[in-house]
C-alpha cells in the first residue's frame, strides 16, 4: 500500500475497542467488561461507500458511534482527514475540538421516529443544527431548510408539521435533510432503512445513492441486510462479535469469499428466480457472549472447517489477496461459495 492511496483515506481506523464494564454487588465493583468491539481496523477512501454487515448484536452500529465520539473509544486509533487536509485522532481530541468536526461527520439514526424530537417542527429538527453553528437564521434559515427539504423528497410548506404527522419514510427523509444540513463529508448510516417497508427502502437508498453522486459525500453503510449493501456498497466489511472477519470489494466478496462467516452469510440470501434451488449453510450452536468470547478465532466453536489451530491462536485481519482481507488461518486453502455457486 503506497503514500498516495493512504492519502485519499478520508476516514482510517486502527485497532478500535469499545469495552463496556460489568458491574456487580452494591458496591457496583467492575468484573467484567463486554468487548462490542475489540480490535476493528478498516479504511474509507474518500467519495466511497463501504457497507459494514453482521448479525445484530455483533458491534456495527458501536463502532459508528465510536468513530463519531457518541462513545469515548476505549482503545485504537481514528484517523480524520479534514477538510484542509490536516489528519487527526478523533479517539484522543477534546469535546472542544471535537465540536467543528461535527459538521464535517454526521449520522443518520436507524429508528426514523425516535430520533426526532416529537416537539419539534421539520423546520426546527433540519435548522437545529443550522442555528448552533452558526450558520444561518431568520429568512436565511427558512430558505435553507426549504431547500433541504426539496433535496430529500419533501414539500416545504410542510415544514411547520410535527414527525408524528408524517410516514415512516417520510420521517426517515427528515432525518436525512437534518443530517446534510452542514454539507458534511462523512455519514454513518446506521441501519436507515432497516424500519421501512420494502418499497420504501428502495425509494430511500436510490436517494442516498442519487444525493451521494451529487454532494460527493462518503458513507459508511452499517447493515444486517446483504442485498441492500449490495446495491449501495463500493466494499464490503463483516462483522462477527466485535471483529471484522473479512474486507474487500463488493463484487469479489459475494462471489469469492475467503472467510467461512461469509459463506454462511451468502448462502442465507435467496436467489431472485425461486424456481432456483439453493443451499443455506446452517451454523451450529450460539452466538459467543462479547463479554466471554472463544479463545482463537472468535468463529472456531461455530466453523465447519475449523482444526486444532484454530482454538489456539487468533488469525489477524490480513491482505490474503489485493484489496482482500481475512481473519482466517486457512483463507488461502479453503473453496467457499459464493452468491449464485
Amino acid at each position: 500500500m503506497d503514500a498516495s492511496e493512504e492519502e485519499n483515506y478520508i476516514l482510517e481506523v486502527k485497532n478500535l475497542k469499545q469495552y463496556f464494564p460489568i458491574y456487580k454487588g452494591i458496591t457496583q465493583k467492575v468484573v467484567g467488561n463486554v468487548k462490542a468491539v475489540d480490535g476493528v481496523s478498516f479504511f474509507l477512501r474518500e467519495r466511497e461507500v463501504l457497507g459494514l454487515v453482521g448479525e445484530s448484536g455483533c458491534g456495527k452500529t458501536t463502532t459508528g458511534r465510536s468513530i463519531l465520539r457518541l462513545y469515548d473509544p476505549t482503545g485504537g486509533e481514528i484517523w480524520y482527514r479534514k477538510a484542509d487536509g490536516e489528519k487527526v485522532d478523533v479517539a484522543t481530541i477534546s469535546k472542544n475540538e471535537m465540536k467543528p468536526l461535527r459538521r464535517e461527520m454526521r449520522m443518520i439514526f436507524q429508528d426514523p421516529f425516535s430520533s426526532l424530537n416529537p416537539r419539534f417542527t421539520v423546520k426546527d429538527i433540519i435548522g437545529e443544527p443550522l442555528i448552533i453553528h452558526g450558520v444561518a437564521k431568520g429568512r436565511e434559515l427558512d430558505e435553507r431548510v426549504g431547500k433541504l427539504m426539496k433535496e430529500v423528497g419533501l414539500d416545504p410548506n410542510y415544514m411547520n408539521r410535527y414527525p408524528h404527522e408524517f410516514s415512516g419514510g417520510q420521517r426517515q427523509r427528515i432525518g436525512l435533510a437534518r443530517t446534510l444540513s452542514l454539507s458534511p463529508r462523512l455519514i454513518i448510516a446506521d441501519e436507515p432503512v432497516s424500519a421501512l417497508d420494502v418499497s420504501i427502502q428502495a425509494q430511500v437508498l436510490n436517494l442516498l445513492k442519487g444525493l451521494k453522486d451529487e454532494f460527493g459525500l462518503t458513507l459508511l453503510f452499517i447493515a444486517h441486510d446483504l442485498s441492500v449493501v449490495e446495491h449501495v456498497s463500493d466494499r464490503i466489511a463483516v462483522m462477527y462479535v466485535g471483529k471484522i472477519v473479512e474486507m474487500a470489494d463488493t463484487g469479489e466478496l459475494l462471489h469469492q469469499p475467503l472467510h467461512p462467516y461469509t459463506e454462511a452469510l451468502l448462502s442465507s440470501v435467496p436467489p431472485a428466480d425461486p424456481d432456483i434451488k439453493y443451499a443455506r449453510i446452517p451454523l451450529q450452536g450460539e452466538v459467543p457472549s462479547p463479554a466471554n468470547p472463544p479463545r482463537g478465532c472468535i468463529f472456531h466453536p461455530r466453523c465447519s472447517y475449523a482444526k486444532d489451530i484454530c482454538s489456539e491462536s487468533e488469525p489477524a485481519l490480513d491482505e490474503v489477496f489485493a484489496g482482500h482481507f481475512a481473519s482466517c488461518h486457512f483463507a488461502r486453502e479453503l473453496k467457499l461459495r459464493g452468491v449464485g455457486a
